[in-house]
């Protein structure tokens, strides 16, 4: 039987999910693809802590530069994160003629392109499944299954600790404080959570699905971020009232000329799809001008879910290696990798409906006076409450508006703030409602 010959570089949490399945998995993996996916070596800095399976003598290497320059070896696992080690290995890897697997989607989202180019100079194949959304094979789906689909949007649930927080602030009434520490205790939220709920993990993975929808190169750069840790437990709760639920939700749509490619905390009707996703759990709703809309629900990260997409972008490159090719799939879906004629969008130039929450005196006339402001700005609005007041001296004046244009928007609020009668930090956060939108501009 052929043997294709792995060479795994990292034996943490996933590189031990990998280990582990091809170790144990292995006769299940021959039946169903015909020749042995055989682990050869692993190279880690710690190669003497029990990780709870079994390891065949002779193959831990402290040495991962062994596994790059080994000739027996066909494809190389990069499990090791981070963007300068790993992207020194991968190219290196890429170079000495191995093919590469990869789940490092901070590496892909900020130097793809470089990865890319390297890839397609040398005739290997670089995969990359396991970077987004896990045991989800949203990768797939797109470059492959969907390819014949122009894609209207897809917006994204892609990071299950912001969504476990928002689970928790939602259905418990918890602080930002009290459910992200709850999220750490359960192993949800990493000690420094920042790339989490500052959203960039998100983001990461969004520059990717971005990429692969629209044949742009990946670039943090023009991916707006916003995360959740300013998110008012209040906003929640108003929210709710409105009958939304608030998601931290990735969002990329297709507008002509130009892409949008944003990640914020988001109002969504509560009859809507992934607002029912909650917890952990990652989701992808894509609509595509064929197959319509279709959802995408799973288990965004984790070892196990995590393993299922690497051994997935083995078993095709072992396929491609049997069959003497390379390169069948384009890395980005597109045949001329990166090349379309699109640009990223300004986040000041989108138009949304916004939830915007005013603290203001409880005096007569005040409301007209923000309105007239608004209104100054063609911002129109859709409905108000008022509550009771919250905080000393103020009372909370909540707004959903009609569609406006993004600047326009924090212009107004700007001068609003600025007001005798208007407290400290106006509150805006955009709202995805396809009953409120424009159908002349999006039917979204």
């Amino acid at each position: 039987m052929d043997e294709i010959r792995i060479g795994l570089i990292g034996l943490g949490t996933i590189g031990t999910g990998v280990a582990k399945t091809l170790l144990e998995n292995r006769s299940l993996l021959e039946e169903r693809l015909g020749f042995t996916l055989k682990l050869k070596s692993i190279a880690d800095l710690d190669i003497t802590t029990d990780r709870g399976i079994t390891i065949p003598q002779g193959i831990l290497t402290t040495d991962a530069d062994s596994l790059i320059n080994d000739p027996n070896i066909d494809i190389v696992v990069e499990l090791i994160g981070g963007t300068t080690h790993a992207k020194d290995l991968i190219l290196r890897a890429l170079k000495n003629g191995k093919h590469v697997v990869t789940a490092n989607k901070a590496l892909l989202a900020l130097k793809g392109k470089e990865l890319f180019d390297a890839a397609q100079t040398f005739g290997k194949d670089l995969y990359f499944e396991a970077a987004v959304g896990g045991g989800i094979p949203i990768i797939k789906a797109l470059r492959e299954s969907l390819i014949a689909n122009n894609y209207t949007f897809i917006f994204g649930i892609m990071n299950g600790t912001c969504n476990y927080i928002l689970t928790e602030m939602t259905d418990n009434g918890s602080s930002f404080g009290d459910a992200l520490q709850k999220a750490q205790e359960l192993g949800y939220a990493e000690a420094d959570p920042t790339f989490d709920i500052e959203g960039i993990d998100a983001a990461h993975k969004l520059a990717i699905v971005s990429s692969i929808a629209y044949g742009l190169p990946p670039d943090m750069d023009s991916v707006y971020v916003e995360g959740i840790s300013k998110l008012n437990a209040m906003d929640i709760t108003f929210a709710r009232d409105l009958g939304y639920k608030v998601k931290l939700l990735a969002i990329t749509i297709d507008r002509g000329d130009q892409v949008e490619v944003r990640v914020h905390p988001t109002l969504i009707p509560f009859n809507y799809l992934l607002s029912k996703v909650d917890g952990v759990f990652n989701a992808f709703y894509v609509k595509g001008d064929i197959v319509d809309s279709s959802l995408y629900y799973g288990r965004g990260a984790g070892m196990m879910p995590t393993t299922s997409a690497v051994m997935s972008d083995l078993a095709d490159i072992g396929r491609n290696i049997i069959a003497g090719i390379a390169g069948r799939i384009p890395h980005l879906g597109y045949r001329k990798d990166i090349t379309r004629p699109k640009t990223y969008m300004s986040i000041d130039d989108i138009y949304s409906n916004y939830y915007l929450r005013i603290s203001v005196a409880d005096q007569p006339g005040v409301l007209a006076g923000i309105a007239g402001i608004l209104g100054k700005r063609d911002i129109s609005i859709l409905s108000v409450i008022q509550k009771a007041a919250h905080e000393k001296d103020y009372i909370p004046i909540v707004m959903l508006t009609h569609e406006a244009r993004e600047s326009d928007i924090r212009q107004a609020l700007k001068e609003i703030s600025s007001l005798d009668e208007v407290g400290p930090d106006p509150v805006m956060l955009r709202v995805e409602n396809k009953d409120l939108k424009n159908k002349t501009r999006l039917n979204i």
